[in-house]
């Protein structure tokens, strides 16, 4: 419908037209008017703009009256016979009639027309004029002529010329003008509208109504806007059309004449089939036609220019006539139109605009007079659907994901897109590495490509397999379309899969202590579960392996008597330990890499000492996964071990005891006992899937071997005889740097810095003692905030040889094996805790801590009672 396009256009004037106001001091600039072109089309002037011109620019028009400037406002414009089209990319154009308002008239025969035009750039002080004239001759008037432009209607009639008032010169020319609005005198006295019943009104009133009437030299000028109160609809042969009917009663020297006047414009009559657009006019417009009529001439143009039969044909334009109707046929996409871009509800549209022209000649077979009808007639096609495709271009080898969106119109700009990760505009997306770019088709639509590569955190990915990875690329495009800035926006999910997965690749070494573990990550890092020994690494045992790791890699160094390794062989001076290390997907539960490092290490199962005492380690091999080593005894099942863990069992004894035999050979002389597990013996009965476990201990001693002593001899005063004696055991405590109590601080290094829950390991000793009866009990263990061992406040860590069980954070005892420091574990014990700060009244005592600890050395050989039942022994007793 031609109405609702009517009001856009002026709408758009009008905010074209208020800048006028809004900058009331810029300065002008005049330019060459380089982008501008005017020419005559007939009854109208048409001024066209460039779009280099127009484009991104804000438009100002006035009309040039003699020397005076007057903006033309939307309605001054309708009232006054001008009119602007405006396309999406600045191209406009301006027709004004040559019995508009402000057109200098010389005997209806010569106009010309003077405009001004000020575009507003950047900002108000930033303005360029260009005065524009053009001179038209027409002398092709026919006794009516009627246009219909896109916001008002015009009516024009021949009217004889009045003789001449004394000292009249025949040359002069006119200002054609609104008479009581700009001082003219005429002749219209009164104007008739018939709606279709009769309203009077004096040409004041009309005027201020916004209708316009003139006389000129021979013509009387009737105008009005679209869609006035005085103007009715009115159907003719199915084509809805608006009509204004006046009489004008005009004064002449002759006496007051009354002319009738009528204008019929359509306002419809366009059917949209396929891709053509038919646009219906009445054969006979019936307002404006009475009698016996016949049509003389049609013609058509586009943009206010007439075709020939030729361009209307290489453009595939069709012009016919029916029995009720003048029929005009164009293809949608003609090259003389223009599409636009839409979005309802978020889809994107498309919609072409064409602006025909259709001239036709009726002429009357009574008076044979002849009426000229002429229209301007915009036509818009309702929005067409125009799906957003996606083309993917992906090649997973390329490990990148290519994709094209389109196509568009160039109205549209691509503002954004959204990623998993939020919203980027299109310079940021590129500024992270995404390849936005847009592309011109042959057909001059728009298509806009992003790549993306796979390595990217926009990008997810799966493994649907273990040497397989699936990436999903899941955008949104966020587009607008120019320049009203309307949003709409097309999602786009990709995948595409490749077997590009490497492995985690586990390596390892050993020395004399520990197995030596590194993980190298694979293509997907750091992501997997990793399983030593049988027990996952927590971030509680990665601390007690010395875990280190960086962007490639992790290590670890675990001991070889760790709880998970296992023993495989034992011999008289090493153990063959075995560390299995698993990586595991924890989704998948796949194993991605192992490692199985076998490695001897030298262990001193047995020592022989000169005074007959012999010390011996047994050790759990792999055999026998469910023994006890505590289990195990000498052939004397009373001598049990001193020391036992996981892994080994410690026993001292004297070769004269626990069922040790003697044999000789040559010069040397042999004792032998036998570690092993005894069944249903004095009470004692383990049951056990596992073999016979039997280590066999083995002392040679050398039976014939001189060694020459020198002595002297002197008397003695008196015999000596044995008294009970006093003196001092020296122990010690110390903090260790790690788990691993290898490395301690020293002195120098107190007081020590440590963050509040940060583990801290003890290590108390009892120092200058090879005897291996002697064992070291830690008794009660506390924190000061002052070095006095008894001040306050005071915080208990050990109790009665036991964790203190009022602490959350638990106190944490730690076996001690045999190593190349500790020869004799009994003379140790080890323990952490977690670091704490007292609070007093709710305030953190920012103080240092110090800790105190009593012990208890113990005789290991004399009958056991309370404390030195063991360490926590009387606890587990009770729990019992």
């Amino acid at each position: 419908m031609r109405k609702p396009e009517r009001i856009w256009l002026w709408s758009l004037i009008a905010a074209v037209f208020a800048l006028g106001q809004a900058w009331p001091n810029a300065m002008l600039g005049s330019q060459p008017s380089s982008g501008l072109k005017t020419d005559c089309v007939a009854n109208v002037m048409r001024l066209t703009l460039d779009e280099a011109l127009a484009v991104g620019n804000q438009l100002e028009v006035e009309a040039i009256n003699g020397t005076q400037y007057i903006l033309l406002t939307p309605s001054l414009a309708a009232q006054c016979g001008y009119s602007m089209e405006s396309d999406p990319w600045g191209n406009t154009r301006i027709y004004t009639s040559l019995l508009g308002c402000f057109v200098n008239n010389k005997d209806d025969m010569m106009f010309s027309v003077g405009l001004k035009l000020k575009i507003y750039r950047h900002n108000p002080s930033d303005v360029v004029s260009h005065d524009v004239a053009q001179a038209c001759s027409y002398t092709r008037w026919a006794p009516r002529e009627i246009l219909c432009d896109r916001n008002y209607m015009e009516v024009s009639m021949y009217m004889a010329p009045q003789a001449e008032t004394k000292g009249q010169k025949e040359e002069d020319s006119q200002v054609n003008a609104i008479t009581d609005a700009f001082e003219a005198v005429n002749g219209i006295w009164k104007i008739t509208f018939f709606t279709p019943e009769p309203m009077s009104m004096v040409l004041k009133e009309a005027q201020q109504a916004g209708y316009s009437a003139m006389t000129t030299s021979t013509r009387l000028v009737m105008r009005s806007p679209d869609n006035t109160a005085e103007t009715y609809s009115e159907d003719v042969a199915g084509v809805p059309m608006e009509v204004l009917r006046v009489s004008i009663h005009n004064k002449a020297q002759d006496g007051l004449k009354v002319f009738n006047l009528a204008t019929a414009c359509p306002t419809g009559g366009v059917l949209f089939t396929g891709d053509l657009i038919t646009w219906h006019v009445p054969r006979r417009v019936t307002p404006l036609l009475d009698g016996s009529i016949r049509l003389v001439e049609t013609i058509m143009g586009i943009n206010g220019q007439r075709l020939d039969k030729a361009q209307m044909a290489a453009r595939g334009y069709s012009l016919s006539t029916t029995d009720f109707h003048i029929v005009v046929e164009i293809p949608i996409g003609s090259p003389d139109g223009y599409y636009k871009s839409h979005a309802p509800d978020y889809q994107y549209h498309i919609t072409y605009t064409v602006e025909p022209m259709l001239e036709v000649l009726w002429r009357a077979d009574q008076n044979k007079d002849d009426t000229r009808y002429k229209i301007l007639f915009p036509i818009t096609t309702p929005p067409m659907s125009r799906p957003t495709h996606t083309e993917d271009r992906t090649v997973p080898e390329a490990r990148e994901f290519s994709l094209y969106v389109g196509s568009f119109l160039h109205d549209v700009e691509l503002r954004n897109i959204t990623f998993a990760t939020g919203v980027l505009t299109v310079e940021e997306s590129n500024a992270r590495g995404f390849t936005v770019q847009q592309h011109l088709l042959v057909n001059g639509t728009l298509v806009f490509s992003l790549q993306v590569p796979f390595d990217t955190d926009v990008v997810a990915k799966h493994n649907p397999e273990v040497l397989v990875t699936t990436y999903s690329l899941n955008v949104v495009f966020g587009f607008v379309i120019l320049p009203e800035e309307t949003p709409f926006s097309h999602p786009v999910a990709l995948q595409a899969s490749l077997q590009d997965v490497v492995l985690p690749v586990l390596s390892g070494t050993c020395d004399q202590d520990y197995f030596y573990i590194t993980v190298k990550y694979g293509s997907q890092g750091y992501n997997a579960n990793t399983m030593v020994g049988g027990l996952d690494l927590t971030p509680e045992l990665a601390e007690d392996y010395n875990f280190k790791n960086n962007a490639t890699h992790f290590s670890i160094d675990v001991p070889y008597a760790a709880t998970g390794s296992a023993f495989e062989l034992i011999t008289t001076n090493s153990v063959k330990a075995r560390l299995d290390v698993l990586v595991w997907d924890p989704v998948t539960n796949w194993i991605l890499s192992d490692l199985f490092l076998a490695c001897y290490f030298p262990l001193l199962t047995t020592r022989c000492y000169p005074n007959g005492t012999i010390t011996a380690l047994a050790v759990k091999v792999e055999s026998v996964p469910n023994l006890d080593p505590s289990w195990l005894t000498l052939k004397d099942q009373s001598c049990r071990p001193v020391f036992s863990n996981d892994h080994f069992a410690q026993f001292i004894f004297s070769a004269d005891s626990c069922g040790t035999t003697r044999s000789f050979f040559d010069h040397y002389m042999l004792y032998e006992n036998e570690i092993g597990l005894h069944y249903g013996e004095k009470g004692i009965s383990h049951k056990s899937p596992d073999p016979e476990y039997k280590q066999t201990i083995s002392c040679y001693y050398v039976v014939n071997d001189t060694q020459t002593v020198s002595f002297h001899t002197k008397s003695r005063l008196y015999e000596p005889k044995a008294e009970i004696g006093s003196g001092q055991m020296i122990t010690q405590m110390r903090l260790a740097t790690d788990s691993s109590y290898e490395h301690f601080y020293d002195t120098e290094d107190y007081p020590v810095e440590k963050y509040l829950r940060e583990p801290l390991h003890f290590e108390v000793e009892l120092v200058q003692s090879n005897d291996p009866h002697l064992e070291l009990i830690l008794d009660n263990c506390w924190a000061t905030v002052q070095e006095d061992r008894t001040s306050l406040p005071s915080w208990a860590i050990i109790v009665d040889g036991c964790a203190y069980l009022g602490d959350s954070y638990a106190t944490v005892f730690h076996p001690v094996s045999v190593d190349t420091r500790v020869s004799v574990p009994s003379h140790y014990k080890r323990f952490s805790m977690k670091m704490f700060a007292f609070i007093q009244e709710e305030q953190v005592l920012k103080h240092e801590v110090y800790v105190h600890c009593d012990l208890v050395i113990c005789d290991k050989t004399s009958p056991a009672e309370g404390i030195c039942q063991g360490q926590c022994a009387n606890q587990a007793l009770r729990g019992t």
